[in-house]
């Protein structure tokens, strides 16, 4: 084996045999047969044991030659024309709101950099959905349309199309970042990016929090090959869409499930990455170049790149380039420098890029310092940007990223073209407008452009016929958000559930309670077929394996093997039409899952319901911020957070205990949080919100917490279902009645806790205290009835029922109880206990007592408030 690989060419007679051989089959047989020799070439080394690996990287220049790309179906006049007019428009909203309020914020160049990639999306590719309700199996599922993520600072340009389009008028656009002034204005508020929950009819996705978008728009696109696969809706033809920024490729979850992508053959997701090369404070990789790096990236992870880095106007360049000047130019150029052109003039780039050499010089002998300076990188070339689409589009086998070169603030000249404070430039003065009037030659008049007058050409001009045209012939306009979709029936309680209301005292935990639940609902001929079973990993932890043979793991290939434990009851079954989506050791995949399941209704027309469930230490507090997005996107749907609360689960110690999910979910305005103790109790739980999510179709989503532990199961005594609901109910008394004279405490208990308070109060009881127990279903709930001031606390009058001091205990910290603290009746003293600190590793019953919420503790409290 060589240990010093060799640098020079030892022998370049040979070499030139070598390339002329390939040249000419090449040229002969056809790139096909030169790719298959190639591929013999690499088998033969591997099969020697010759170190050497194919460079990930291209030369710096476009993917697709001039010569094989597509031809463009448009007006070229036209379309940069009504670019230019979006262009204007939204620096003219953002700039106005800067103006009036500086405070509000606004982004201009963003979107001056991605306003190309934008309009050839929505001139000639980007569907719309045309029939409400989806595309059921046997329709055109084009029909269905596209779903595209939309970079979220160029929001602006959206809304400028929008204005065009006749869906905003110019009061909207006046009323920018401002959705509370707007209403009282008579006008729609405009919200910062695309928000879903404060825009419903309008934004799909939203994108704001970087690497959401990325990581949501693959589980979207599996989405779509499973809902198709299962036979429940025919979603082929359709296409996802997304617009990213370069700098948001550093997020962890844009990069997370590339790879999933690429072995899921999801041909029907295309990425745009905008490479303006700047983040918001400079250069993305200043010492590098971006789009060499994630050509590496992406080509490694499996995905088809197109790399679109030269306009047209660079096509006579090349051709004119003989020695191969212009692409080892590129080659030693980093992103730093190109920024530094980008931000530079005409003259200056001739003298700093074309002036290094002879060769570079001479090919820019013929043209004007003007003419460098309108060179276009590829990302503003229409021409080139559809060549790049339309290739995207009709590839087949991996998805592919298109990496789109641009100049951050594009046609900003002066004001903030390509340089370092490129983001943060929100105003112009009139010079600045007049030079941007100019360089997209707007039909402005100095006043009108000083005085940042937005534009709308006559209804009947060209520009705007096209404008409609092109979009009917794709559906109408985009986005648009709908939600009509038709009503799931539930079954009746009894027919899943009656184990659980009438438990009789049999010992089970919640979570074998729920699994059993699931499993019947799975069986039931309409609601069954909707239900998206969804974990992370450790599904026979949870109890699920029966549910591997019952409705099969979904897999995009079938199963290929045969599992080890084939001959098993609980066999391991993967299938084209499994029902489980099983996503490995991914709390971020498996959320991004339940979102693509938990929107269907909105996305699809097509209304399925996911069951999430995982260690509850690994949801809000691991991926709370694509909750928080999915809450945004109005979600419906089911997070199971099992192995809940801080004592339950013994012996994993501090990172597997949770003692602070449901503070979390409280802070969520459409989640519903619960903490039920008792089989009954999640019964009761479920059948509400899947009436309240699937028949009322109301934007809301559930979390419930479900514990490992067994104990005896009551049942649920009658008349508690509204309780359990509202978030507590009265679950027995003990000792002395009311009535009687002695001491009385009213103890308050929720999820693994509540078993303690029970045994606390029977403690008590047999002291000659007579003792009430609520249970708490939910306080989070609870807290928010106390904060409508409209009306009594619901809780207040349950406790105003009882007497004695309130001691409150959950497997959570203190805050969790100490937020219904307004509801204690006035005189009546309230004491909280909880889990607050880091977990250990221990027993059950070794954790409680070390956080003092075991029913000594909470005994000892009662004594105490009596005392």
């Amino acid at each position: 084996m060589d240990t010093f690989p060799l640098t020079t060419d030892t022998d370049p007679a040979e070499t030139t045999e070598w390339r002329e051989s390939f040249s000419a089959l090449a040229a002969n047989a056809g790139p096909s047969r030169a790719r298959f020799i190639l591929d013999e070439l690499v088998r033969l080394a591997r099969s020697q044991q010759i170190e050497w690996q194919p460079d990930l990287n291209t030369p710096y220049i476009n993917t697709i030659p001039a010569q094989a790309q597509a031809p463009f179906p448009g007006d070229l006049a036209i379309e940069a024309k009504l670019a230019s007019l979006m262009r204007w428009n939204a620096l003219a909203m953002v700039v106005r709101a800067n103006q009036a309020y500086g405070e509000l914020g606004g982004h201009i160049a963003s979107y001056a950099s991605v306003a190309d990639l934008f309009e050839v999306g929505f001139n000639h590719f980007f569907r719309a959905r045309s029939k409400a309700g989806g595309a059921a199996r046997g329709n055109d599922a084009r029909d269905g349309g596209d779903l595209v993520f939309f970079q979220p600072h160029s929001a602006p340009g959206v809304y400028a199309r929008a204005f065009l389009e006749g869906r905003l008028s110019g009061t909207d656009l006046m009323h920018y970042r401002q959705e509370i002034t707007a209403s009282g204005q008579g006008a729609q508020g405009l919200c910062s990016y695309p928000h879903p929950w404060l825009m419903p009819n309008f934004w799909q996705f939203p994108t704001g929090s970087m690497g959401l978008g990325p990581i949501s728009s693959i589980y979207h696109a599996r989405f779509m090959r499973y809902l198709s696969h299962r036979g429940l809706m025919n979603c082929e033809g359709r296409k996802v869409w997304g617009v990213f920024g370069d700098g948001e490729m550093d997020e962890p979850e844009s990069m997370s499930a590339l790879t999933l992508a690429a072995r899921e053959k999801l041909d029907n997701l295309v990425w745009v990455v905008n490479c303006n090369l700047q983040r918001l404070d400079g250069p993305v990789r200043g010492n590098g170049r971006i789009i060499d790096e994630l050509e590496r990236l992406f080509s490694g992870a499996g995905w088809n790149v197109i790399k679109l880095i030269w306009g047209s106007d660079w096509d006579g360049l090349f051709a004119g380039d003989s020695s191969g000047a212009l692409v080892r130019a590129f080659a030693d150029t980093v992103d730093g420098q190109m920024q530094t052109f980008a931000a530079k003039d005409g003259r200056y780039n001739r003298e700093h890029f074309f002036g290094q050499n002879p060769e570079l010089a001479a090919l820019v002998q013929g043209l004007t310092d003007e003419q460098i300076d309108q060179l276009k990188r590829g990302g503003h070339d229409i021409v080139k940007i559809h060549a790049a689409y339309a290739a995207a589009a009709a590839h087949r086998g991996p998805p592919t990223v298109i990496l789109a070169h641009t100049k951050k603030g594009y046609g900003m000249g002066s004001a903030g073209q390509g340089k370092m404070t490129t983001h943060s430039q929100k105003k112009l003065d009139a010079d600045d407008l007049i030079e941007y009037r100019n360089r997209f030659q707007l039909p402005l008049t100095d006043e009108q452009a000083t005085g940042l007058a937005f534009y709308k050409p006559a209804e009947d001009s060209a520009e705007m016929r096209y404008l409609r045209e092109h979009r009917a012939q794709l559906g109408g306009a985009m986005p648009r958000r709908e939600t009509a979709c038709s009503q799931v029936a539930v079954p009746e309680m009894s027919r899943y559930a009656s184990f659980a209301l009438k438990a009789d005292g049999k010992e089970m935990s919640t979570t074998m309670a729920f699994v059993r639940m699931l499993g019947t609902l799975l069986k039931d001929g309409e609601l069954g077929p909707r239900i998206v079973p969804i974990v992370a990993d450790e599904a026979r932890t949870f109890g699920m394996a029966n549910l591997f043979k019952q409705v099969g793991i979904y897999s995009s290939v079938g199963q290929r093997y045969a599992p080890e434990d084939i001959g098993s009851v609980l066999s391991y079954r993967e299938a084209l039409d499994g029902q489980i989506l099983e996503e490995g050791i991914s709390e971020a995949g498996a959320i991004a899952s339940w979102t693509a399941a938990a929107t269907s209704y909105s996305v699809h027309g097509f209304a399925m319901l996911p069951f999430y469930i995982y260690y509850s230490m690994f949801g809000f507090q691991r991926v709370g911020d694509a909750i928080w997005a999915a809450a945004d996107q109005r979600s419906r749907g089911f997070l199971l957070g099992a192995t809940s609360g801080r004592t339950t689960l013994g012996g994993e110690g501090l990172q597997h205990q949770d003692g602070s999910s449901h503070l979390m979910a409280a802070t969520i305005p459409n989640c519903k949080a619960y903490d039920p103790a008792f089989a009954g109790e999640l019964a009761v739980i479920l059948d509400a919100g899947m009436r309240e999510m699937l028949i009322e179709q109301k934007d809301v989503f559930y979390y419930v917490t479900l514990m490992n532990e067994n104990y005896a199961q009551p049942d649920l005594p009658e008349g508690a279902a509204e309780g359990v609901l509202r978030g507590a109910y009265r679950f027995a008394s003990y000792g002395p009645s009311a009535g009687q004279a002695g001491p009385r405490a009213t103890l308050l208990g929720s999820g693994a806790i509540l078993t303690e308070v029970i045994r606390a109060a029977e403690q008590l009881a047999s002291e000659g205290v007579g003792v009430d127990v609520i249970s708490i279903t939910s306080w989070s709930e609870l807290a928010r009835d106390a904060a409508d001031e409209a009306q009594a606390s619901y809780l207040h009058a349950l406790l105003a029922d009882t007497q004695g001091p309130i001691v409150a205990a959950s497997d959570y910290v203190r805050a969790l109880p100490e937020s219904v603290r307004a509801c204690v009746p006035s005189g009546r003293s309230y004491r909280t206990l909880g889990t607050d600190g880091f977990g250990r590793s221990d027993t059950r019953a070794a954790l409680r007592q070390f956080f003092r919420v075991d029913a000594g503790n909470v005994a000892t409290a009662v004594r105490k408030q009596l005392a």
